[in-house]
């Protein structure tokens, strides 16, 4: 039996198997991600990042969520040649109210030499609402996984895995 994971958002799968049932598409319909933007800049070498952290959760900021400076976060040192990188990652709400729109860098920070910028319209679930699994087809078996068939968070995602391996189990 052969096995190969594949991500895809679960609205997508309805595009790509036109055999799943009208029940099926309508739990698939249902999963709702989260947006978000998360953003790398790079410093020229002679940058020095002060910050007391290697990476923070912020949850007093409505538009940050989480913040890491490179090479501290790693702790693999300073490379000859090459400067620090910030990357940030906005919460939830901001991601989803701005995701079509250009944003300027926070004030009070030092000029990069290079960002990238990463719109992601599919950070994770929302909100979803299966039980960790969804069977496409009894045979060939194809079993659907993840974090829109369960919740997400690491316990969502061993939930899902602990599910599909249940069916495939029962399957041999």
């Amino acid at each position: 039996m052969a096995v190969d994971p594949v991500w895809i958002p679960a609205a997508h799968l309805c595009n790509l198997f036109i055999f799943l049932s009208v029940q099926q598409r309508s739990h698939l319909d249902t999963v709702v991600y989260s947006s978000r933007f998360a953003v790398a800049l790079f410093f020229s070498p002679d940058v020095v990042l002060n910050f007391p952290w290697a990476a923070r959760y912020v949850s007093d900021n409505q538009c940050i969520r989480y913040i890491a400076v490179e090479p501290r976060k790693s702790n693999t040192g300073q490379c000859s040649g090459v400067g620090p990188s910030l990357v940030v990652h906005t919460s939830v709400p901001f991601g989803v109210e701005h995701l079509e729109q250009e944003k300027d860098l926070p004030p009070g920070l030092p000029q990069p030499i290079s960002i990238k910028c990463q719109k992601w319209r599919y950070s994770q679930t929302y909100s979803a609402g299966l039980s960790g699994h969804m069977t496409v087809l009894e045979r060939p078996l194809l079993v659907c996984g993840g974090d829109a068939f369960s919740h997400s968070n690491f316990d969502g995602c061993v939930e899902s895995a602990l599910s599909v391996l249940r069916v495939l189990t029962a399957s041999l």
